[in-house]
């Protein structure tokens, strides 16, 4: 961690760095909730959350494209939904919604004057989107600034990322060196951290590929919001491979899927399901993944279906959410602005 660790005795933003570890995790509400986010992140999520653990809605990073207004609000409230209904725990973690919380617009534009173009420039994921777009919006250039301003203003040691947003992490450590380098120690340095464990949930038809909110096919990915004699189909009709051992290796892609999802789901070894399956074939072992896949999102679905029909409850946990997120970001704005030499209002 470098020069994090120089000054994790040293007070920021009001708290000790060597107390409790804190972590931020930043969800966009686009496309719709499906098992890989479930596995490999909400689920997970929910088994580690701590109280110093901020869960934020990041609903204006989802405005960097074109969008529908109201489709855009449901989605943010559903995912509010899958997240309770994961397990995340308002009495123990923050949940709340990014722009219920003004700070981050403000710490964003402050934090552009010291960002450069020629590092945003060599963003990833904004060379790949703006390829993809006749128009490229402002926003979708400077998202990682808003990205840097999330994670800053909660002095977040941890932040799990996927390996695709390792870069923006790496960036959001050179804006808060540049920035304390220049007006003296204000952010602490975040960390990238990887899952330690989780499924790689690949889609159902083309197994080579992960399962995703915009790419997958529909027959591929497994919705949450889905019936379980949907999911059942879905996995009845996955692709395999030739031959009939179930094993996992690379030249077997679909049924190296199944058993990632079969383990995922039971907590069993690869190499034990594959001592189970020794002789059955690929049938027997879809027919266990449905069943399996299914037992797992049932409580959950159906925690999700009593959040959607209490729309006041879970407005009124993500108001409490914004109100705590409100006060750490209040207190690190404060002492962005008394920094950079903004008179007190």
């Amino acid at each position: 961690m470098g020069k994090q660790d120089s000054h994790r005795s040293q007070p920021v933003s009001g708290r000790y760095h060597d107390a409790m570890v804190r972590t931020f995790s930043g969800i966009q509400p686009t496309g719709e909730v499906h098992l890989g986010n479930y596995l490999g992140a909400f689920g997970r999520w929910a088994r580690e959350q701590e109280p110093e653990h901020f869960f934020c809605i990041v609903d204006l990073h989802a405005m960097t494209a074109p969008y529908d207004p109201p489709v855009l609000r449901e989605r943010v409230v559903d995912v509010a939904c899958w997240l309770l209904a994961a397990g995340i725990d308002p009495d123990v973690s923050i949940l709340f919604i990014q722009s219920h919380v003004r700070e981050h617009t403000e710490c964003t534009w402050i934090l552009n004057c010291v960002a450069t173009m020629g590092e945003l420039s060599r963003m990833v994921q904004y060379k790949e989107k703006s390829a993809q777009r006749q128009s490229v919006s402002v926003g979708l250039f400077d998202y990682p600034v808003l990205q840097a301003a999330d994670i800053l203003l909660y002095d977040a040691d941890e932040v799990p990322v996927g390996a695709d947003q390792q870069q923006h992490v790496e960036l959001t450590r050179d804006i808060a060196q540049r920035f304390n380098a220049r007006f003296g120690e204000t952010f602490a340095l975040p960390r990238a951290t990887l899952p330690r464990a989780g499924a790689r949930v690949m889609d159902l038809q083309q197994p080579d590929r992960r399962m995703s909110k915009s790419v997958s096919s529909p027959q591929g990915k497994i919705l949450l919001s889905e019936s379980e004699e949907i999911t059942r189909k879905k996995i009845m009709r996955a692709v395999t491979d030739s031959g009939t051992e179930i094993r996992a290796a690379e030249d077997k892609p679909g049924v190296s899927n199944l058993l990632d999802l079969l383990a995922a789901t039971t907590g069993a070894e690869i190499a034990e399901l594959e001592t189970r399956y020794k002789g059955k074939n690929y049938g027997d072992l879809k027919r266990d993944v449905a069943e399996s896949v299914n037992g797992v999102l049932r409580p959950v679905r159906q925690r999700y279906a009593e959040l959607r029909n209490d729309p006041a409850e879970v407005a009124a946990l993500l108001r409490r959410g914004a109100g705590a997120a409100r006060e750490v970001a209040s207190k690190t704005m404060d002492r962005v602005r008394e920094r950079t030499g903004l008179v007190a209002s």
